[in-house]
């Protein structure tokens, strides 16, 4: 039985501001842009998307794959 292990990056091959959306689409096997739209309701509802993302920003580490760019 192989279980894969999937955590949570902020991915920078396809960011918009810091990758925290794209990171959580993958994550969640999302399509990003749903999660942006997401954010952007709860943004426009109370201000909670504004300081979930940038509590994720400082806290969610970047993909290891994003340093591969060279």
């Amino acid at each position: 039985m192989n279980k894969e292990i999937r955590r949570l990056y902020r991915n920078t091959n396809d960011k918009v501001i810091a990758g925290v959306c794209s990171g959580m689409g993958d994550y969640l096997r999302l399509d990003p842009v749903l999660v942006r739209l997401i954010m952007i309701a709860l943004a426009f509802a109370g201000g909670a998307g504004i300081a979930v993302y940038i509590v994720a920003w400082l806290i969610v580490p970047e993909s290891p794959k994003a340093s591969d760019k060279g």
